[in-house]
């Protein structure tokens, strides 16, 4: 089971999105700065960025050389953090950028925005590659197969949108969660499987390649905003807009950890998930803080 075993705390404000690169996580949050803690110490360092807009998204690029953050406005900063300098802006978004996702096997990064516009970049020039408006309402996540070749999309019209990473073509597009699809990923374990989560407060398992879903469960009492695996232990991770972030078996959803104010959890709306290593994660809410949690 999990227990917290440190908390993180300093945001004046909801935090949205997570990045960790081995030795500091980034936050993001609403009170419109990028911070960086020690996951050593808890403490946070001297690095922090302020921005004009709250912070929607981050990600880490280019084997956490450069950091990718999306602001509320759409607009993309891309900084080097060898040289603490900021080496690219661009406003090829103009609604709030909602999630940033590095594809490294293919030297690539996606971002999405709240008007359902998907951007392709390359992330050795930091280029735009193709703009897609894909007319699926807001996207709420991105997440890239382990092996690279293929992305899939948690869109708000409910469907979950699958790309090749060759041509970029959409190969599979399906219904998954009424009210929209909000959180999304691949299973590392089988190439064929992926998990959704919905506004309906469900946990979905699919065979993508064939559309079919293997099965479904009421999981929350309100939206799931973000789910992760951790595959040496074979859990799936799921954070709720009920405060809540619960464990899951992969193989069957069974229920094993809940996770809330009882245990020293969130407060408020767990938004963002954040693997740390195979014993071990992070979550982020509303209530500014973040909860690091450890395998017993």
């Amino acid at each position: 089971m999990f227990h917290k075993f440190k908390e993180f705390s300093g945001h004046g404000a909801g935090i949205y999105s997570l990045a960790f690169d081995g030795q500091f996580i980034y936050s993001a949050s609403a009170d419109h700065y990028v911070a960086r803690w020690n996951i050593e110490t808890g403490e946070q360092d001297r690095f922090a960025i302020k921005f004009d807009f709250p912070v929607y998204s981050i990600a880490l690029l280019k084997q956490n050389t450069m950091l990718a953050v999306g602001l509320s406005s759409g607009d993309l900063h891309l900084f080097d953090l060898i040289n603490r300098v900021e080496v690219k802006f661009y406003k090829q978004h103009t609604k709030a950028l909602f999630c940033i996702a590095e594809n490294s096997e293919k030297e690539q990064f996606y971002t999405a925005d709240a008007d359902g516009n998907l951007s392709i970049w390359d992330s050795l020039n930091l280029d735009l590659l193709l703009y897609l408006p894909l007319d699926c309402g807001k996207i709420r996540r991105i997440s890239v197969d382990a092996s690279g070749e293929h992305f899939a999309l948690a869109c708000q019209d409910g469907t979950i949108r699958i790309f090749e990473t060759s041509f970029f073509n959409e190969i599979h597009t399906f219904e998954a969660h009424e009210g929209g699809t909000t959180a999304i990923v691949f299973n590392p374990l089988n190439e064929n499987e992926l998990f959704s989560g919905g506004k309906d407060a469900h946990i979905s398992h699919w065979n993508w390649r064939e559309e079919h879903r293997l099965k479904s469960i009421p999981a929350h009492n309100f939206v799931v905003y973000d789910l992760k695996i951790i595959p040496s232990t074979n859990y799936l991770i799921s954070a709720s807009r009920d405060k809540t972030v619960k464990l899951w078996g992969l193989n069957d959803l069974s229920s094993i950890q809940r996770l809330d104010i009882k245990q020293k959890g969130h407060r408020h709306s767990v938004n963002v998930l954040q693997e740390i290593n195979e014993t071990t994660f992070v979550s982020a809410s509303d209530d500014k803080r973040i909860c690091y949690w450890k395998l017993d």
